[in-house]
């Protein structure tokens, strides 16, 4: 047990029986810096020792959350989807932000200044009625995604989080890691546990157990769900062929001339497809569409042509398609050298159109879905949308973006 805490975390179990049960599984270390968290370790920085009582059980508190809830792995999971375009500092002001929220609702005190949840949403442009409301909203990969989509706003909360003497106090990890060899599940099954005791009890955090949304995130990023769609429908299938015989009906010939039996009825068999599979994706440039959602969607996209090695065709279309680039597997850009046009209005005819000449394996389209749609064409299509829409009269659709 580290000496810098040991104080602190006698007197948590005194005021907050849900965070003293969490702390139980959490590693407590003296060093050098800032205290941290990376991972299920707690590092406890000399400055430590000059806070008050009160404010030293807030930032164990603070911590010991960040270890509850994951936060290490989940942001390494985050930084794996977004690539460059990843910023730990917004991550770190969403986790923060939901943390000390709760903590000031459980009544622990944090040292000021401090980044809180309803300030962040309000400096974001995202304004929730209450701070119950915001944690009942927001987890912090969800809102992370979210800060991450307006460089400009990410700029100002930069600074404004200077300003909060906001400083990044959690460590990377990795997208799996679990701490100790404790799953995802386990660190679920410890905060339910430890909130229920906490709410017997009648005090801490226990009491708002029920509201938290980062309690338990969305698990299955849509860019999963895509994967999947787009895998099964380019997955090479075997097709029957009446050019080759199968295998039993040739067994089966071959002892009736032993046998001198009938003759058996002939079996066609069955022949790997002679074509690459081909995706076209359109993408409706006149839809809410932000660069951060296109940017991801069109890594999926890439990723599948690549392991798959079909070939992909994107259409950039409004009222119709305006460009349009074949994207090889091993010479992908994305969208760099695609020029785009936004505004204007939406017609899926004449991208249905160049599609069926491209005879697809499946056609992608990336819309608000805001416009009459074609007949049902032959090929089978899958709808990414950015907003919750009404089911189409055909396809496949996944919900895209921060909330998916």
């Amino acid at each position: 047990m580290t000496t810098r805490a040991s104080r602190a975390l006698a007197h948590l179990g005194e005021v907050d029986a849900a965070l003293a049960v969490l702390a139980l599984w959490c590693r407590h270390r003296d060093g050098s810096g800032m205290t941290r968290t990376e991972g299920d370790v707690i590092t406890y920085g000399p400055a430590f020792d000059r806070l008050g009582l009160a404010e030293q059980v807030g930032l164990v508190a603070h911590h010991v959350l960040h270890v509850a809830l994951r936060h290490s792995a989940r942001q390494a999971a985050l930084a794996e989807r977004l690539g460059a375009a990843f910023d730990r500092a917004l991550y770190g002001l969403a986790a923060d932000g939901i943390i000390n929220q709760t903590l000031i609702l459980a009544g622990h005190a944090i040292p000021r200044p401090a980044v809180t949840l309803t300030e962040l949403l309000e400096d974001a442009g995202m304004p929730e009625p209450s701070a119950i409301a915001a944690l009942e909203r927001w987890d912090a990969d969800r809102l992370a995604m979210a800060l991450h989509r307006d460089p400009k706003r990410t700029e100002r909360l930069r600074k404004w989080g200077q300003t909060r003497g906001f400083s990044v106090d959690l460590g990377v990890g990795e997208p799996q890691d679990e701490g100790r060899g404790q799953s995802t599940a386990d660190w679920r099954n410890h905060v339910l546990r430890a909130f229920e005791a906490g709410r017997k009890a009648g005090t801490g955090i226990g009491r708002l157990g029920a509201i938290l949304a980062d309690i338990a995130p969305d698990a299955v990023p849509w860019e999963v769900h895509l994967r999947g769609l787009l895998a099964r429908a380019l997955t090479e299938r075997p097709r029957v062929s009446w050019r080759r015989p199968s295998g039993g009906w040739v067994a089966r010939m071959a002892e009736a001339e032993r046998t001198g039996s009938p003759v058996p009825v002939f079996e066609p068999g069955r022949q790997r497809m002679d074509h690459r599979p081909r995706i076209v994706i359109g993408l409706d440039t006149s839809s809410s569409i932000d660069a951060q959602t296109l940017r991801l969607f069109t890594a999926e996209a890439e990723g599948i042509a690549r392991r798959t090695g079909a070939e992909a065709h994107l259409l950039a279309f409004d009222e119709a398609v305006f460009s349009e680039a074949r994207l090889e597997p091993m010479g992908w850009h994305g969208l760099r050298d695609v020029p785009l046009r936004t505004g204007g209005g939406t017609d899926f005819n004449d991208l249905f159109g160049r599609a069926a000449r491209l005879q697809p394996s499946i056609l992608v389209v990336l819309t608000d879905l805001d416009a009459p749609l074609p007949a049902k064409p032959a090929f089978p299509v899958l709808w990414a949308v950015p907003l919750a829409v009404d089911d189409p009269p055909y396809g496949q659709v996944v919900r895209i973006g921060d909330i998916s």
